[in-house]
C-alpha cells in the first residue's frame, strides 16, 4: 500500500515540525529572521565549547571520582557481606520458627495431660473421700447420743456414703467392697438408736396429762431420723409410723371424749325450750334472779354474746372443766361450742402440720394420714354436737355457732390447713338447718298468735315486738360482719309476720286513735332498738321508718281533729277549690268562715296546751311523744298559714273578720315553748 505509506510519512514529518516550532529557541530564531545556517553553526560552536569545558572539569575532578569509585566498590563489598549475613539470619529464623511451633505443640500436649491428671486427681479424691469412712463418724454413730448435734451431722454424712456406695455397686466398682461391711454395720447401729429414740418419744404421748407439743417438737427437730429410716430401713419406718398413728388416734379420741363429756356438764341446767318462742306469752312469775331465768335472759337479745367472735374471743383459752366446775360456773351453748371447736382446731392444725413435715406427706396423702389420726375424734365430736344441736331452741346460740364455724375455717386456711374443711361442712349441715327450723318455729308462733286470747292489751310496746326487735338486731349485727346466704329471706318472713300480728293486735282497740298510738309505740320501739344495733339505712330500719311515718301522719290528723277539725276541713276543701279556680263555690263557705275565725282566736292556746298533754301521755317514749307533738304543731301552723291565705281571697273581703284573725307568728312562738331540748 505505497499511497497509504507515503501519506503516513508526510503526517509524521508535519507533526515533527509542529513539535519543533513549539520550542522557544527555534520560535525566537524564526521570529527574529536570523539565517538558520548561521544560527546552526553558532549553536554547534557553543556545544563544542561546553563539551571542552566539561572534559576539563572532569579531568580536574578525576582524583575525586577515583576515590568515589573506590568507596562505592567498598560499599558494594560491605553490602554484599551484609546480604550474606541477613540471608543467614533468615535461614536461622526459619529454623527458630519451626522450633517454636514444636514447643507450642509440646506445651499444648502437656496442658492436656495436666488437665486430665487434675480431673483424675479431683475425681479420685472425691471418690476416696466419699468412700472412706472416717474414725470420727464411727465414733459418733456408735457412742454419741442421738440428740447430740454431732450424731445428726455424722448421720447425714453416713446417709451420703450409703447412697454413694449403692451407686458404685451398681457400676460394679470393686473398691466399694472394702467399706461395704462397715457402712452396713454403721447403718444398723444408727437405725437401732433412732428407732429406740423415736419409740420413746411416741410412748411419751401415752402419759396422762402430758403436753403433746414437747415430744412433737423434739421429733420435728430430728425429723431427718424418719427420713433416714424411710431410705434405709423401711420396715422400721413403717413401725414408727404405725405406732405413732395408733397412739395419737387413741390419745386424741380419749381426750376429746372426756373433754366434751365434762364440757356439756357446764351448760345451763335449764336451757331454752320449745316453749320459749317469740309468739308465746311469758307467764312465769319466778324471781328475776333465779338460775333458770338467768340462762333465759338472752334468748332474743345478743348483748355481749358476740364477743366470742372477736379476734381475741376466737383464740381465747379453752374452758378447763375441772377449774370451772369448782366455781359452779355455767355457760351458754355457744361458749362451750367455741371452747370445744377451738381445742379441736388448734390441735388439728398442729397435728396436720406435724404429720406433713415429719412424715413428709402432702395434699391427699397428708389428708388421708390426718384422718387416720383424727378421724375417730372428729366423728365423736360431730355426734355429740349433733345431739346437743337437735335439742337446742336458742336461735341466737345456733347462729353464733354458724359464725364460729366460718371464722375457724378461715383461721385454718390462714394456717394452710385444709384438713378440717369437711368437718366444718358437716357441722354446718347440722346447725344451719336447725337454725332455720327454730326461726321458722318462731315465725309460726307469731302466725298462730290470737290477740283475742292474749292478756289485756295496752298501748305500750308489746313483748312480741320487743323480742322481734332484739332478735332482728342481734341477727343483723352478726350478718353485717359476715353475710350468710339465706338469712335475709328468713328475716324478711319474720318481719312480715310481725307486721301482720301488730295490725291484728291494734285491731283489738275500738278507738282508731288508740290503734294508732299502739302502732306508733311498737314501730318506734323496734326502730330504736334496730337503730342502735344496725345501720340506720338497713332494710328493716327503712321499712319501720316508712310505717312509723305513715301512722304518725294519720295520728296527727286524728289528734288535731277534736281541736282544729273545722279549720282543717275548711282549709282542705277551700284550698282545693282555689287550686281549681272555682272561686264561685267559695261563696258557699261564707257562713262558716266567721265562726271558724272567731272560735280559733278564742280557743287555740288552750287547744294547743290540751294537745300537748294528750300527746305526751300517750307515748311511752318521751322523745317520740315530743317529736309527734312537734310534727302536729308544724301541721297546725302550716294549715293556719294556708287558712289566713285563703281569707285574703276576694270572696271573703266583705267579711268583718280582720280583727279576729290570729297571726301565724303567734302560733310559731307558742310552738317553740314545746320544742324539745334534746
Amino acid at each position: 500500500m505505497p499511497g497509504t505509506s507515503g501519506g503516513g510519512g508526510s503526517e509524521d514529518v508535519d507533526s515533527h515540525f509542529k513539535a519543533q516550532l513549539e520550542d522557544d529557541v527555534i520560535r525566537e530564531a524564526l521570529t527574529s529572521g536570523t539565517d538558520l545556517r548561521q544560527y546552526s553553526q553558532s549553536v554547534e560552536k557553543e556545544l563544542r565549547q561546553l563539551e571542552n569545558l566539561s572534559i576539563q572539569d572532569y579531568i580536574s575532578k578525576a582524583e575525586n571520582i577515583a576515590t568515589l569509585h573506590h568507596q562505592i566498590t567498598e560499599c558494594d563489598s560491605i553490602l554484599e557481606n551484609m546480604q550474606g549475613m541477613l540471608e543467614g539470619f533468615l535461614t536461622h529464623l526459619s529454623t527458630i520458627s519451626q522450633e517454636i511451633q514444636s514447643l507450642q505443640e509440646q506445651s499444648a500436649s502437656i496442658n492436656v495431660q495436666l488437665t486430665n491428671r487434675k480431673q483424675v486427681h479431683t475425681h479420685m479424691s472425691s471418690f476416696i473421700d466419699q468412700l472412706m469412712v472416717p474414725e470420727v463418724m464411727i465414733h459418733h454413730i456408735l457412742n454419741t447420743s442421738v440428740t447430740d448435734e454431732q450424731f445428726m451431722n455424722q448421720l447425714k454424712a453416713l446417709n451420703q456414703k450409703i447412697k454413694f456406695v449403692k451407686e458404685q455397686n451398681f457400676r460394679d466398682a470393686h473398691s466399694c467392697q472394702d467399706v461395704q461391711d462397715i457402712v452396713d454395720k454403721l447403718t444398723v447401729k444408727g437405725v437401732s438408736k433412732i428407732r429406740e429414740y423415736l419409740l420413746q418419744k411416741v410412748y411419751q404421748f401415752r402419759k396422762p396429762l402430758s403436753n403433746y407439743q414437747i415430744p412433737q417438737n423434739a421429733m420435728i427437730k430430728h425429723k431427718f431420723f424418719f427420713e433416714f429410716l424411710l431410705l434405709h430401713a423401711r420396715t422400721i419406718a413403717a413401725e414408727i409410723h404405725d405406732e405413732y398413728i395408733e397412739t395419737m388416734s387413741k390419745v386424741y379420741s380419749s381426750y376429746f371424749q372426756s373433754y366434751t363429756k365434762q364440757l356439756w356438764k357446764l351448760q345451763y341446767e335449764e336451757g331454752v325450750t320449745r316453749d320459749d318462742l317469740m309468739g308465746v306469752e311469758d307467764t312465769r312469775t319466778n324471781s328475776f334472779f333465779t338460775k333458770s331465768l338467768k340462762s333465759r335472759g338472752t334468748i332474743f337479745t345478743l348483748g355481749s354474746r358476740d364477743s366470742l367472735l372477736s379476734p381475741q374471743g376466737l383464740i381465747q383459752d379453752i374452758i378447763v372443766p375441772h377449774t370451772a366446775g369448782k366455781g359452779d360456773a355455767k355457760y351458754a351453748f355457744e361458749v362451750l361450742f367455741r371452747s370445744q371447736q377451738y381445742a379441736l382446731m388448734d390441735n388439728g392444725c398442729r397435728e396436720y402440720i406435724f404429720l406433713s413435715e415429719f412424715f413428709m406427706v402432702s395434699d391427699a396423702d397428708a389428708l388421708k394420714l390426718f384422718m387416720t389420726v383424727m378421724g375417730k375424734s372428729l366423728q365423736h365430736i360431730q355426734k355429740e354436737v349433733c345431739g346437743v344441736v337437735m335439742g337446742c331452741y336458742d336461735s341466737i346460740a345456733l347462729y353464733l355457732c354458724v359464725h364460729l364455724i366460718h371464722q375457724y375455717r378461715l383461721l385454718c386456711h390462714k394456717r394452710a390447713v385444709p384438713a378440717l374443711d369437711n368437718h366444718w361442712e358437716q357441722l354446718l349441715h347440722m346447725i344451719w338447718p336447725r337454725f332455720e327450723y327454730v326461726v321458722k318455729m318462731n315465725i309460726q308462733s307469731i302466725q298462730e298468735c290470737d290477740p283475742s286470747k292474749m292478756a289485756a292489751l295496752d298501748m305500750r310496746p308489746h313483748y312480741i315486738t320487743r323480742r322481734y326487735a332484739e332478735f332482728s338486731g342481734a341477727v343483723m349485727v352478726l350478718h353485717e360482719k359476715f353475710p350468710l346466704e339465706g338469712v335475709d329471706s328468713l328475716m324478711l318472713q319474720l318481719q312480715d309476720e310481725v307486721e301482720k300480728v301488730i295490725l291484728k293486735m291494734a285491731a283489738v282497740f275500738q278507738n282508731r286513735k288508740d290503734q294508732l298510738i299502739f302502732l306508733i309505740n311498737n314501730y318506734d320501739m323496734m326502730l330504736s332498738v334496730l337503730s342502735e344495733k344496725t345501720r340506720e339505712d338497713s332494710r328493716e330500719c327503712e321499712r319501720l321508718k316508712e310505717l312509723l311515718g305513715q301512722r304518725t301522719g294519720e295520728y296527727i290528723e286524728e289528734v288535731l281533729a277534736p281541736h282544729f277539725g273545722g279549720m282543717l276541713t275548711f282549709v282542705r276543701e277551700a284550698d282545693h277549690l282555689i287550686a281549681n279556680n272555682n272561686t264561685e263555690a267559695l261563696k258557699d263557705y261564707e257562713k262558716k268562715v266567721v265562726p271558724l275565725v272567731r272560735s280559733f282566736s278564742v280557743t287555740w292556746k288552750k287547744s294547743v296546751e290540751r294537745l300537748n298533754n294528750e300527746v305526751m301521755q300517750c307515748f311511752t317514749n318521751f322523745r317520740t311523744g315530743t317529736l309527734v307533738l312537734q310534727r302536729a304543731l308544724e301541721t297546725l301552723i302550716t294549715a293556719h298559714h294556708t287558712f289566713n291565705r285563703i281569707l285574703t281571697n276576694p270572696a271573703f273581703h266583705h267579711l268583718n273578720i280582720k280583727a279576729d284573725i290570729v297571726n301565724s307568728h303567734h302560733l310559731i312562738v307558742e310552738a317553740k315553748k314545746y320544742k324539745p331540748t334534746f
